[in-house]
């Protein structure tokens, strides 16, 4: 896509957007279009925009205008909107600067409304857990469990698979009586669309952005279940720790050897700013650390940034560990991908998703490896994560 593609700056003349609810879209290729609802507020000269995913909702304040140009900046994950508008009308790209190809999608807005929410009647017809396949007959298959809630009008609902969940999907049906569900959250633009028949899902498609696109299929199955996240990644034989070495955001070399990991419960997070689940774990490993730390916990987060620029990667991680008040140490590993990460820790098996999240003991022992994150938008499965990690991280805590 040509560069020129980044600015409409002859929209019209209007310099003041309509508030309100908008509809967003992006066009993830020639027949298919991604809709999210994002509302604009103004006060004074600032505007201020909010993105929902379900009951999630996203704000970003850092917006700037130029005439009728418009940039809005995401406030966790490196990607920008570059649009030029009228009162009425946003045309123009979102840019994911974490991404090398496929990474400029057109995007246009109007005022309105996607759907109604309506959580007083729960009657839809997909209700309850599925057993998803995707990819299905291919050696790329792999398994899901689908969570749908809603009605006609409104549907929400997530998927969990082996190396995290697709986080807070929100969407409805078509006149043809096609469902669907999207996200946008500013590093993933996800969007699932299929038909019901009987107590099977048919027709489905999953796309990510404008680089993935893959078939789906289902069943009702309240009793499906994925593998066991803590049995998935584990320690090479003959060893019983990690270890590691590298720079935090001041530039200062940081290993497991120092003294202040010594006689103290460690957790490591691999993680990247780059990926939703991570920020989902971050947020809630910040407030977990700071209950716990006097108590003898210390967590280090290793960050497997989407760059080879040291000052880029500790930008990125200096500006999510401020959007969630993280105050534990962040490595900048200066490297990317399940690949190097394994790399970077030969002492595993192998890193099959960001999180994993690594669990060390008093005598500097790992005691239990979790991959992937099951995140608030899975409901149950994420209380039961939190109630499960708490309890082992206090049993460890009082060895």
């Amino acid at each position: 896509m040509l560069v020129s593609l980044l600015f409409f700056a002859n929209v019209s003349q209007g310099k003041n957007l309509v508030t309100g609810m908008w509809r967003g879209y992006l066009q993830l290729n020639d027949s298919t279009e991604l809709p999210f609802q994002f509302s604009v507020q103004q006060e004074l000269e600032i505007y201020t925009v909010t993105f929902y995913n379900g009951s999630e909702k996203i704000t970003t304040k850092d917006i700037r205008t130029k005439d009728d140009s418009l940039f809005i900046r995401m406030p966790v994950f490196d990607s920008e909107f570059k649009i030029g508008f009228s009162e009425k009308k946003m045309k123009g790209v979102w840019v994911n600067h974490a991404r090398k190809e496929k990474n400029i999608i057109p995007f246009y807005g109007e005022p309105g409304s996607i759907w109604k929410e309506n959580n007083a009647d729960q009657k839809g017809p997909g209700n309850g857990r599925w057993e998803v396949t995707f990819s299905p007959n291919s050696n790329d298959s792999s398994k899901a469990i689908g969570i749908f809630y809603g009605n006609e009008q409104f549907i929400s609902g997530t998927f969990l698979t082996e190396t995290g969940d697709y986080r807070y999907l929100a969407g409805g049906s078509e006149e043809d009586g096609s469902k669907w569900l999207s996200c946008f959250d500013g590093a993933h633009a996800f969007l699932f669309t299929w038909k019901y028949k009987g107590d099977s899902i048919v027709n489905g498609h999953f796309y990510s952005g404008a680089h993935w696109e893959e078939p789906w299929v289902a069943r009702r199955n309240d009793k499906f279940e994925l593998r066991n996240p803590d049995s998935l990644t584990y320690l090479k034989p003959g060893y019983t720790g990690i270890d590691f070495s590298f720079k935090n955001t001041e530039g200062k070399n940081v290993s497991l050897k120092d003294d202040k990991f010594k006689n103290k419960v460690v957790i490591v997070q691999l993680m990247g700013t780059w990926c939703p689940n991570c920020m989902d774990e971050t947020k809630f490993l910040a407030p977990f650390y700071d209950k716990y730390k006097p108590k003898g916990l210390e967590v280090v987060a290793l960050a497997f940034e989407r760059t080879d620029d040291f000052a880029k990667a500790v930008s990125n991680v200096s500006r999510s560990k401020s959007r969630f008040g993280a105050n534990y140490e962040f490595l900048i590993t200066m490297k990317t991908g399940n690949k190097q990460a394994a790399e970077a820790l030969p002492m595993l098996n192998a890193v099959m998703a960001f999180p994993t999240t690594i669990f060390i003991d008093k005598k500097g022992r790992v005691r239990k490896i979790y991959t992937g994150f099951n995140g608030p938008a899975t409901g149950d499965a994420y209380t039961k994560y939190v109630e499960e990690t708490t309890l082992f991280v206090e049993k460890l805590l009082l060895e």
